[in-house]
């Protein structure tokens, strides 16, 4: 049986970060980085908010050279899905299949996925148009108009931001109400640049290369009309991957792990780092920034014990 210092389950910008921490200072380290490393970033075309890259930088190319700066420093890494954990007592168990390590530590870094409306043309279109991130997408679309799908805090969230850059949102929304918080309804009902889609579904996204618009049906009436866009984001959730913790672990009402202090969890030498555990923010640099708190966090348990 393999021991370690750190495990860390997860391997995006959270995950990363941790492990070039934990490596630095000497500590053995591995990463078990699920089937498709990256997270999120896999998923976005240009990144132009982190740090570092004056000219942006695709998403997939800063986790190849996240990945390839924690191997500089020696991380172990596998490029499998943990199918087990025992995270109580010391040393802590992890499990792939029937092999097993041992670890002090454990950082989970194993992000959220969006919700998607599993259309014929999203996949295709993803990155190309299509986002779930007002914050790290929405100036790709200075002054062109926008599709935002969902009806909840998120999506009123996703439409004010988009209104502040593009020349127009458009909301469609399934429902004849919103179920978001009354004041969040009202800034964006008084916003000029906000206009509602009411009772419509979204069949399919419009594009050949680039998205060009959407497919709406009205749910009331029957009729289908084309609605002209050229970014069509989808706010209608995040699913944190935490089911392999929840039987250890505290979550929230949405399945989000709770931490204290940053990012401890109620269990010693247990921290949760990025998506994972924030259902606000979900920006590759909080992300980032989690993973080095993670990692700080675990030396210094280490060292006491």
């Amino acid at each position: 049986m393999k021991k370690y210092d750190v495990i860390i389950i997860g391997a995006g910008p959270a995950g990363y970060t941790a492990a070039i921490y934990t490596a630095r200072a000497n500590l053995k380290t591995l990463m078990i980085t699920g089937t498709t490393p990256g997270g999120q970033l896999l998923l976005t075309s240009e990144v132009e908010n982190f740090p570092g890259f004056k000219d942006g930088i695709m998403g997939p190319e800063l986790m190849d050279e996240m990945k390839a700066q924690a191997k500089r420093f020696g991380v172990d890494m596998i490029q499998e899905f943990v199918t087990k954990v025992d995270l109580g007592g010391q040393p802590k168990k992890v499990s792939i299949n029937k092999d097993e390590y041992e670890t002090k530590t454990v950082i989970i870094a194993t992000g959220a996925s969006a919700n998607w409306l599993g259309l014929k043309n999203e996949t295709r279109l993803m990155g190309k148009g299509i986002s779930s991130c007002a914050t790290c997408d929405g100036f790709f679309f200075k002054d062109q108009k926008v599709i935002v799908v969902g009806g909840g805090d998120s999506a009123m969230e996703e439409a004010l931001t988009l209104a502040k850059i593009c020349s127009h949102v458009t909301i469609v929304h399934r429902r004849e109400e919103f179920r978001a918080s009354k004041i969040m309804q009202d800034r964006v009902l008084k916003n000029k640049k906000i206009s509602v889609e009411w009772n419509s579904e979204v069949i399919d996204v419009l594009g050949k290369d680039m998205v060009e618009g959407a497919k709406l049906k009205n749910n009331k009436t029957g009729k289908t009309r084309e609605l002209s866009a050229k970014g069509f984001f989808v706010a209608i959730g995040h699913t944190p991957a935490t089911d392999l913790f929840k039987s250890f672990l505290e979550v929230d009402s949405k399945g989000y792990l709770i931490t204290k202090e940053g990012v401890k969890t109620v269990l010693e030498g247990v921290y949760a780092a990025g998506d994972v555990a924030d259902p606000h923010y979900r920006q590759a640099i909080t992300a980032a920034g989690d993973g080095c708190r993670a990692a700080l966090e675990a030396e210094r348990y280490i060292q006491g014990i």
